[in-house]
Formats: C-alpha cells, sequence, structure tokens
C-alpha cells in the first residue's frame, strides 16, 4: 500500500507534515486558507498535483461549516481566496489551473437563477473533493502509459534500470505518483530491475522522500547524490530518465527541481531517453516556452544548513533557484494521462483534448 500524505474526509483535511520525513510521520490539520497556503509555502506538502489539491481542500474545509447570504457573497469569497493560495508558490501551474477552473465554476453557478446558496454550495465542494480520486486515477493511467513507452524505446524484454530524480509518488501527488508512478507500473509488470534516485540538493527531496517511498514500497533502489549522475550512465546501462514537471509551456520546456536541466543535458550525450510523466494540469499552454516561467528563489537557509546544522561559509552568498527549465529539445517525451506526446505537438493534443 502506497503512503497517503493527504487525508480528508468532509470538512476536515489533514496533511503529512513532509518537513520531518522521513524520521517522523506526522499529521497536521489544516483547518482553512491560511493554514493551506502556509504548508503549500513552507514546503510541509509540495509536489505540483498535491499543492493543488491541498490548496483546494483548504478551501473546501473553510467553505464547509460557514453559511452564505448570497450566491455573489460566496463568489466573491471563493475568487479572492483561491488567488491568493496561487500566491503561495508560482512556478508549479496545477494551483492556478485548479483555482482558474473552480472560479469559472462559482461563475456560472452564481448565474444560474435555478441554483440556490445551498446547491451553489454543495456542487463546489463536491467538485473539489473529486480532485482526490481523479488525481490517483490519472497517476495511473500516466504510470502505464510511461511504463509502455520506456520498455518499447528500450527495445528489449528484459527489466529496466530507471533514473529518478526529487519525489513524484504518493508524497507529491493523491497517490501512486507520476513519474515514481512509472516506476511502480514497472514494478508490477515485473519489468523493473533497479530504480536510482538522486539526493535533490539542496532540500533532499530525493533522499528525504523518494527513498522513504521506494523503502516504504520495498522497490529496488539505491540512492545517489546529485554529482553522480554522469558516472551512473556511463557505467549501470540505465534504459531511461523519468521526472515529474511542476510546468510544462506549449513547445514542450518544461520547469522541474532544479539539477533535472543538467540531468537532460549528461542523458542526451548517453543517447538515454528523457521522459518528463506530468498531469494535463501541469501543461501551460498560454505559455509560449520556458523563458516565460516565473522561477521561485527559495531562502539562502535552505543551502548553507542541514536542519540546524551550518555547512557553508558564514558570509558567502546564495543563488537557490527552486526549479530550472529542460528546454523540449532535450525531452523524448511528455507523459499524460492520455498518452505520451512528443513535445512538438504538445499543445496540439492538448488543445484537441480540452475541445473533447
Amino acid at each position: 500500500m502506497s503512503l497517503q500524505s493527504i487525508k480528508y474526509v468532509q470538512g476536515k483535511l489533514e496533511i503529512l507534515d513532509q518537513l520531518l520525513l522521513p524520521l517522523n510521520s506526522k499529521y497536521i490539520d489544516v483547518k482553512g486558507v491560511e493554514d493551506g497556503w502556509k504548508v503549500i509555502n513552507r514546503m510541509q506538502v509540495r509536489g505540483a498535483p498535491a499543492i493543488a489539491i491541498v490548496g483546494c481542500l483548504s478551501l473546501a474545509v473553510e467553505l464547509y461549516n460557514e453559511n452564505f447570504d448570497s450566491k455573489k457573497t460566496m463568489r466573491q469569497e471563493i475568487e479572492g481566496k483561491l488567488n491568493y493560495l496561487v500566491s503561495a508558490r508560482p512556478t508549479a501551474v496545477n494551483m492556478k489551473i485548479a483555482a482558474d477552473e473552480l472560479i469559472n465554476l462559482a461563475n456560472e453557478l452564481t448565474k444560474d437563477e435555478n441554483c440556490s446558496v445551498n446547491e451553489m454550495k454543495s456542487k463546489f465542494l463536491e467538485t473539489t473533493e473529486a480532485m482526490l480520486e481523479k488525481d490517483i486515477s490519472d497517476n495511473k493511467a500516466i504510470g502505464k502509459f510511461g511504463a509502455e513507452a520506456i520498455l518499447q524505446s528500450y527495445g528489449k524484454d528484459s527489466p529496466v534500470k530507471v533514473l529518478t530524480h526529487c519525489n513524484t509518488g504518493s508524497l507529491a501527488t493523491a497517490g501512486y505518483g507520476t513519474a515514481l508512478g512509472v516506476v511502480r507500473k514497472l514494478k508490477e509488470m515485473g519489468k523493473l530491475e533497479h530504480v536510482f534516485c538522486t539526493e535533490t540538493r539542496p532540500y533532499n527531496q530525493g533522499a528525504r522522500l523518494t527513498a522513504f517511498e521506494l523503502v516504504h514500497d520495498k522497490l529496488p533502489a539505491t540512492l545517489i547524490v546529485d554529482s553522480m549522475v554522469a558516472a551512473l550512465m556511463r557505467s549501470k546501462n540505465i534504459a531511461a530518465v523519468v521526472v515529474g514537471a511542476d510546468r510544462v509551456a506549449a513547445n514542450g520546456d518544461t520547469a522541474n527541481k532544479i539539477g533535472t536541466y543538467q540531468i537532460a543535458v549528461v542523458a542526451k550525450h548517453h543517447n538515454i531517453p528523457f521522459y518528463v510523466a506530468a498531469p494535463l494540469t501541469s501543461i501551460d499552454i498560454n505559455i509560449a516556452n520556458g523563458d516565460c516561467i516565473i522561477i521561485e528563489e527559495r531562502p539562502d537557509r535552505e543551502m548553507t544548513h542541514v536542519g540546524e546544522h551550518r555547512i557553508a561559509a558564514p558570509g558567502i552568498k546564495c543563488w537557490n533557484p527552486a526549479f530550472d527549465v529542460t528546454p523540449a529539445s532535450l525531452i523524448k517525451g511528455i507523459i499524460t494521462e492520455h498518452g505520451v506526446f512528443s513535445p512538438h505537438n504538445l499543445a496540439e493534443n492538448v488543445k484537441n483534448l480540452q475541445n473533447v
């Protein structure tokens, strides 16, 4: 059974505090939007899909026990608080897309003269709560399409070795995972020989979180430091790299955890296919290319300290972007819940799916 990072029942939301992992598993209450913003901004919850789900459910918790005099008042509160949640971590597009969709829903329900205030609230909560189940279903589809693509590209019937970066599993989603969902599916198919995960400095999501999930699920896995990637590819017969995404531009350029870009460059040198696993909610066709993606910069302390222990020389300046952008030219395929798309026709495929 995979880990559960988000627990929700009507009116009550708890998240697994990922700052305490892997040594301490503790769930904390999210009692409303302010709590939702804080746990996202502090990275107690992280991963683009999980950020969107927790943000939206934090609003559901707040609305659940609240009564409104009019639909207009409810709509104004929904719009204001969703836009506030988007500001917690701006690079990940999932929260923005979810906010826009829910604001549009609130606008439609407000205009519907046959919909009462209570019916509007009920429909809004029902739509928000459905995000959890849909995310798990989407992740399993991503896992299936990704595993099949890797095996087809590898061209051999034997199990494969893969490399992943950062955390893209149950801790970053509602469950199962995106890139780690591909790894899980390979295991279910009996086609996973080994998975290597990077430590993912400076926040160590790979060492703390991905390694925690791999051990929990008893997957054959090895942790490497970020600077070992080239040596690994040269010596270990890696079949593919599969990573997640916080935002994919219309041309296929992809923003993901810092360090992803250099892995893609090294993979290209070694002729190893590089895949991005992401739901459609991570694809922003309104952004032409990766140069337009806002890159969040994090505090110096994440680089200078490990826990309470300082590891960097006092007085040194730091540059700490949380993400980098991998050019589409380095990406073999974008793995979505609807199939694997080449970056060069990604926008066309997404538009077609949106019009279905």
